[in-house]
Order: structure tokens, then C-alpha cells, then sequence
């Protein structure tokens, strides 16, 4: 009970770090008049779940190398989450970071699969960027895509983007905002959150 309590306690303040991070970063941007309207992230959410999700990994057995592995994603995740809503963009500090730590531990590990789920997810948003020249799909969020494949793997990815999306379209039909882009980064990272447990631990 101590090690899911702690675990909890870790997680929350990770997202809380995430949190003000986004707001560092994004204190100086200027959401753009094309982007996505500019909204208020639930912190206090994202810091309940963030704990929940610690509490889980401890309780699914997660080794601590995995549940170091489950705070860098984590961090990534609420940081963009966060900056998306607030701004409409989502930093390389916040994918490309934390990507490159799993590459790293990808070649530590000489396991390819890591690298090989980044680029399978990858490739079919960053093709979504180029068609719609950074408006209906930006490069930011492929980059948070392809955390979110080396992550989870790209089977277990796949099937979360693919409810990201459905969820996306199924929101962007209720808001009152229509024709504007829709910040795409907190549906992929509430879809790789849920998933994470399942994806860390395989």
C-alpha cells in the first residue's frame, strides 16, 4: 500500500511539473487566429489521473525501470496536453525529448521495436500534416504520435490513436467553434494514459 501510495504521490507531482512547464513555455505564444481556440486545460484532473496512474502501474506489478519510463511519457503527455489548449501548439521540448530517451533506451537495450512502433504511427500523421499543411493535422501532434507508438508499441498504438481520432471527430461535432482546427494533443494523450498500464507492462 505504501508503494502505490508513493507511486501516486510521484505521478501527481509530475504532472504538476508538467503543468508549469506548459505554462513557461507557453507564456510568451500567442495563440495563432487559424488555430485551435485557446482554452483552459483541467489541471486538477490531470493531476487526479496522473496519480491514478501511478497507483496502477505500482499495483499491475510495474519494475521501477518501467515506471521511470511511465513518468517521462506521463510528463510529455500532460506538458502537451496542457499547451495545445493554452496555445494551440505543442513544443518539441515535449516530444522530441522524450522520444529521443526512449531512443536512447531503445539502442541501450538493442531492442528495435521501440524505434520501429515510432515510426509506424508516425508516418500516417506526418503524411495527415503534409496534405494539410500543418491545419487539420500539425507536426507536433505526429511527434507526440510517435511517443505515443514507441510507448505502447505500435499495435497497442494504433488502437489508441484510432479512438483518439473517432473521439476527436465525435467532439468536433458538438462544438460551437466549427472550422477551426481542434487541439488533437489532449485526445492522443488521454488515449495513450488509458492505454500506458498495458503498453509499459507486456
Amino acid at each position: 500500500m505504501i508503494a502505490v501510495l508513493a507511486a501516486a504521490a510521484f505521478f501527481a507531482c509530475i504532472a504538476f511539473i508538467a503543468v508549469h512547464a506548459s505554462r513557461t513555455v507557453c507564456a510568451d505564444v500567442a495563440p495563432e487566429d487559424d488555430g485551435p481556440k485557446p482554452g483552459t486545460p483541467p489541471v486538477a484532473v490531470l493531476i487526479a489521473a496522473s496519480a491514478l496512474l501511478g497507483a496502477l502501474m505500482v499495483r499491475f506489478g510495474a519494475l521501477p525501470l518501467q515506471i521511470g519510463i511511465s513518468a517521462i511519457v506521463l510528463f510529455s503527455l500532460v506538458a502537451s496536453w496542457c499547451s495545445d489548449t493554452t496555445c494551440g501548439i505543442v513544443p518539441d521540448l515535449f516530444t522530441l525529448v522524450p522520444l529521443a530517451a526512449l531512443a536512447l533506451f531503445s539502442v541501450a537495450q538493442r531492442d528495435w521495436t521501440i524505434i520501429a512502433s515510432a515510426a509506424v504511427v508516425f508516418v500516417p500523421f506526418a503524411i495527415a500534416a503534409i496534405l494539410s499543411r500543418g491545419y487539420g493535422m500539425g507536426w507536433g501532434d505526429a511527434k507526440l504520435v510517435a511517443l505515443c507508438g514507441a510507448a505502447l508499441g505500435a499495435p497497442l498504438a494504433l488502437v489508441a490513436l484510432t479512438l483518439a481520432c473517432a473521439a476527436a471527430a465525435i467532439g468536433d461535432r458538438f462544438r460551437r467553434t466549427r472550422g477551426r482546427p481542434i487541439a488533437f494533443a489532449p485526445y492522443i494523450a488521454l488515449a495513450t494514459g488509458i492505454a500506458l498500464p498495458l503498453g509499459i507492462i507486456h
